[in-house]
C-alpha cells in the first residue's frame, strides 16, 4: 500500500506578504493531495465562518483531530491532523514547559486497510533545553513493537543537523533523510521533518515548492510517500 503524508506549519494562514487566507493554504494542500496531513500553527473558532481547520478538512476531502494548545485571540490554536483513514484511537500529549509556549503532541492510531499504523503530530519548543524535554517525552509514546508502521510529523523547530533532540529522535527512527523548509522563500534549515519506521518504507521525501506555496507560509510542507507490502 502506497500513500502520501505531507507536514505544514501553516502559520495561521498568514502568508509571507501579510494576508490571512485560508483559501491559499486549501489550494495548496489541494495540489499536494496528501491522505495524511499534520498542520501547525492552526488558528481556529470552532463553529464559526472562522473555523480553518473544519475548512480545510472540507476542502481536501479528510477528517479534521485536532490538537490546540492554546487559546489566542479568541481562537484555539496548535496542531492537528487531516487524515482520509479510518482513526482507531486518538490520544493527546502535554509537552509544556514552564514559562514557554504551551506544546503538545497528538498521538493517532489508524487503520490504513487493515495495516495498524502510528502516527505522532507535534511543534517542538524554540528554546534547545525545551526542544531536549520534549524528545524525551516523545520517546517512550512510539509503540514499534505492535506497530506495523510508526510516524512522527511536524516542525520540530531544530536548527542544526546535530542538535542533541535530533540525536536522540534518530536512535528510534535511524538514518532518516531531511530537506530544507525554512524560510519558505529561500529555505536553508529543515525544521520540518518526517520520520518512519521501518525506515524501507519511506520512499520519498521532498520540500513541495511552487510560486504560491513560497508566499501561502513561511514554512514549505513537506511531502513523504511511503510504501507497505
Amino acid at each position: 500500500m502506497r500513500f502520501k503524508l505531507a507536514t505544514w506549519n501553516i502559520h495561521s494562514c498568514v502568508g509571507r506578504d501579510g494576508l490571512h487566507s485560508p483559501d491559499r493554504i486549501a489550494r495548496v494542500l489541494r495540489d499536494i493531495d496528501a491522505d495524511l496531513v499534520v498542520l501547525q500553527e492552526v488558528e481556529s473558532l470552532p463553529g464559526h465562518e472562522l473555523d480553518v481547520l473544519a475548512f480545510l478538512a472540507e476542502q481536501t476531502g479528510s477528517r479534521a483531530i485536532p490538537g490546540m494548545t492554546m487559546t489566542r485571540r479568541h481562537a484555539r490554536y496548535g496542531n492537528a491532523i487531516l487524515t482520509r483513514f479510518s482513526t482507531l484511537d486518538v490520544r493527546h500529549h502535554d509537552l509544556s514547559v514552564p514559562h514557554s509556549e504551551p506544546r503538545g503532541a497528538i498521538d493517532v492510531d489508524l487503520d490504513l486497510n487493515g495495516l495498524r499504523v502510528q502516527l505522532v503530530a507535534t511543534h517542538l519548543g524554540l528554546r534547545p533545553g525545551e526542544r531536549r524535554r520534549q524528545a524525551r517525552q516523545l520517546l517512550p509514546l512510539f509503540k514499534v513493537a505492535n506497530r506495523d508502521l510508526v510516524l512522527l510529523a511536524g516542525d520540530l523547530n531544530e536548527w542544526f543537523l546535530w542538535g542533541r533532540p535530533l540525536r536522540m529522535l534518530h536512535q528510534m527512527f535511524p538514518d532518516t533523510p531531511h530537506r530544507r523548509s525554512f524560510p519558505a522563500h529561500f529555505p536553508v534549515f529543515s525544521l520540518d521533518r518526517v520520520w518512519v519506521h521501518p525506515r524501507a518504507a519511506l520512499v520519498r521525501l521532498a520540500a513541495y515548492r511552487g510560486d504560491l506555496v513560497r508566499v501561502a507560509s513561511d514554512h514549505l510542507p513537506l511531502v513523504a510517500i511511503i510504501e507497505m507490502p
